[in-house]
């Protein structure tokens, strides 16, 4: 196929429009729920005070403000995929955001900046009568009608356009972790399946034997842990793919699925782990050092364990418990007797490598 018909057909999975409206038009559009901002997307709201107020200092000046990307739906209603902290601080500036996050964050009160030091203390409403800490009707006047370059994505879009928009909208600067990403996009495509994957990362024992830092709860670790299982289990890996990538894409088809059997994969999830945690506990995808599991989460155990587990679970079931509790410990400890995995599992090879050596091993060292 040509360089031609590939922009062709591109093209016509993506379908746009534009056009500039006043930021009192799009409080207008959130307050009659005809501009969206999912609860998955609202919890990545980071910005601190002193970045919303000069984000509001900006309009106040007429620095023009970059664009906000949306998604339309069947019914016209705008989903907000890009601009949610500029939008949410607008909204939170007026009153009008809605959910635990409005609670959470209160109301807005702005700093004093370089160029208007008098706007410390200052919000959109009085505190109470003569207090004199408002912005003040002309004030806000001028910022509901400050304007915003509003871009759609139509409807008739190919399903999977949210995620490549929202991706490459957020993959450059902002603090946003791959997996943060991708469950947004999860959401896109399928909100039940997204629900499910984190009930999935919500399973005691896959919390217990993951043991994972506050840090890593944070960035959604746990969730790309429970993909990654889900993925290595139903998806073959693909060597040309970066590691991120083949998650990605494995997402986008699991989603997207609608055979996905979301019942029995999720009941070998839970046995898989079941068994893990019922042998090994928190030890169970740390080093093995000859005398005891210690260390830090490995992901290299983490993929040959769960994977190997999962493929074995039918020879696994019928086992009595101690019995597989002794064995799955015992080939715990046997990982670094293996003369492949010690090879490819350090800190110092890429995780494409990786994958393609050890995942291959895995049903292999955990077959009872």
């Amino acid at each position: 196929m040509s360089l031609a018909n590939e922009i062709q057909i591109a093209r016509k999975t993506i379908v746009t429009d534009g056009y500039d409206m006043s930021l009192g038009e799009v409080v207008n559009l959130y307050r009659d729920e005809e501009l969206i901002i999912d609860p998955v997307f609202q919890r990545l709201f980071r910005w601190g005070d002193e970045r919303k107020t000069r984000f509001i200092e900006s309009i106040i000046l007429g620095i023009p403000i970059p664009s906000i990307f949306v998604s339309q739906n069947e019914s016209g209603v705008w989903e907000l995929i890009d601009g949610l902290q500029r939008i949410s601080t607008i909204l939170q500036l007026t009153g009008d955001l809605r959910g635990d996050l409005a609670v959470e964050l209160g109301p807005l009160i702005l700093n004093g900046t370089k160029f208007l030091p008098s706007l410390n203390g200052k919000r959109w409403k009085e505190s109470c009568q003569g207090a004199g800490d408002g912005l003040g009707q002309s004030l806000q006047i001028e910022i509901k009608r400050a304007r915003v370059r509003v871009e759609i994505l139509k409807a008739e879009s190919d399903s999977t356009a949210k995620f490549e928009l929202f991706q490459r909208l957020n993959t450059g600067g902002v603090s946003l972790s791959e997996q943060e990403v991708r469950n947004s996009m999860a959401v896109a495509i399928n909100r039940p399946f997204y629900d499910w994957l984190v009930q999935l990362s919500n399973n005691a024992n896959f919390i217990n034997t993951t043991n994972q830092t506050d840090a890593a709860l944070m960035s959604q670790a746990g969730v790309e842990l429970a993909l990654r299982f889900l993925a290595f289990k139903t998806i073959q890996y693909d060597p040309g793919l970066d590691v991120h990538e083949y998650l990605d894409e494995a997402l986008i088809q699991m989603a997207s699925d609608p055979n996905f059997d979301l019942n029995a994969i999720g009941a070998e999830f839970a046995l898989s782990f079941q068994y893990i945690d019922e042998a090994l506990g928190n030890a169970a995808f740390k080093r093995w050092n000859g005398n005891a599991f210690s260390g830090k989460f490995l992901m290299s155990v983490f993929e040959v364990m769960t994977k190997g587990v999962s493929d074995n679970l039918p020879a696994l079931q019928v086992m009595n418990d101690q019995l597989r509790k002794d064995f799955l410990c015992k080939a715990a400890k046997d990982l670094w007797q293996n003369t492949t995995f010690n090879k490819y599992s350090g800190a110092g090879i890429r995780g494409t490598t990786r994958l393609t050596k050890l995942l291959p091993l895995a049903s292999q060292l955990l077959r009872p």
